[in-house]
């Protein structure tokens, strides 16, 4: 069976996320020198982030190689030549070399922000949770949304399966990220994406310096007193002791602070996910799952307290933004050319369908009455 035709992108149309990346990273190594700090890379419950990304794009990298090998042999020992066979037919040097762009801006830009959201209380102190507090109540009135969320969907079931969809954020952005890089067929979404995301990890970070702020749960605990154990109260007591560790001796500790409540990139990020797989995806059920975890997880962010209502406005608005810029980066908006340049690259990767020379085609005879 001929496999469709697999549209090549340039290295270079990752030159926005590149860019951002180098910003990112030249800002929080100026934060770090002023501070006296290291840059540090955060770890999460799969080991650092240098280790957890690549291991994640190797994986469905060897999702996409490994069935096909066993499909053409039938014996062990023959395997690993048809796995490097099927590998150098299925990811050359030119359709890998974005990969790995891509993969290295993400992870860039990623550990900038990290860092930079490290620094914020050291170098804002100033914070404005009362503000953001007040601004609640334009849209709820004397009741906090916190509490609102939970009179009219209790604090027993539902505050376990909301923890559970906040949570899932962690494996979504790396899963999704190794997904859209090793998906040889939309080569093009996946450079939209990898700068989209490298794009909110920037506008996030300026978000944070520019209004500095816990969110609810830490400004008002009392409001979260009658919400179970769940998994979401045991990482924010985490990050709140991490918090006061790296206030106390920043020098001392080998925590990194990570509580920012403006913008939300839990919000700006599944925006972005849901609305770029809304304008490029054909699956209606995954577009609906998409949209479905964006609001389950704007519900979350308000429901455990992570963020004041303005703080998940503000993150659709730096996710539309993102999708925005990251597809003028990208030359989304000149697809007319970009896509007769695909077209000349992929028919450069296949062989001619039909390897009938000219002079032997069969011509159309000339109809007597044509002019």
């Amino acid at each position: 069976m001929t496999e469709p035709a697999v549209r090549v992108v340039r290295s270079g149309a990752y030159g926005m996320a590149v860019a951002v990346a180098l910003v990112s990273g030249i800002v929080a190594i100026g934060c770090a020198v002023y501070l006296g700090l290291p840059l540090r890379d955060p770890d999460g419950f799969l080991g650092p982030t240098y280790v957890r990304l690549p291991l994640i794009v190797t994986l469905m990298l060897a999702a996409d190689v490994l069935p096909r090998a066993l499909w053409r042999t039938r014996s062990a020992t023959g395997l690993v030549q048809q796995v490097v066979v099927v590998a150098r037919e299925r990811w050359p040097w030119r359709r890998l070399l974005p990969v790995l762009i891509g993969l290295a801006a993400f992870y860039a830009t990623y550990v900038s922000y990290r860092n930079l959201k490290h620094f914020l209380p050291l170098l804002r102190s100033d914070i404005v949770d009362d503000e953001l507090a007040e601004s609640d109540g334009w849209f709820t009135g004397d009741t906090a949304p916190a509490e609102f969320l939970h009179d009219v969907l209790g604090t027993g079931a539902a505050a376990h399966i909301l923890s559970w969809v906040y949570l899932a954020f962690l494996m979504f952005v790396p899963a999704s990220l190794a997904l859209a890089l090793v998906s040889r067929a939309r080569s093009h979404e996946a450079c939209w994406y990898v700068t989209a995301l490298c794009l909110n990890w920037s506008l996030g970070t300026a978000s944070y310096y520019l209004l500095p702020s816990r969110g609810p749960v830490y400004a008002q605990p009392e409001l979260f007193w009658d919400l179970p154990q769940t998994g979401t109260s045991a990482l924010q007591h985490s990050l709140l002791v991490s918090r006061w560790l790296v206030l106390e001796d920043p020098q001392g500790t080998d925590r990194i602070q990570s509580i920012a409540a403006f913008a939300s990139l839990h919000v700006s990020i599944i925006f972005t996910a849901a609305l770029i797989a809304q304008l490029t995806l054909r699956s209606v059920a995954v577009r609906a799952v998409l949209w479905a975890f964006f609001a389950l997880t704007v519900t979350a962010t308000i429901y455990f307290g992570w963020h004041y209502i303005v703080d998940d406005i503000a993150g659709l608005a730096i996710g539309g933004g993102s999708v925005l810029l990251a597809a003028w980066g990208t030359g989304r908006f000149r697809r007319p050319v970009a896509a007769a340049q695909d077209q000349d690259a992929a028919g450069a990767d296949r062989p001619d369908p039909d390897p009938v020379p000219d002079r032997l085609r069969r011509r159309p005879e000339t109809s007597p009455s044509a002019p």
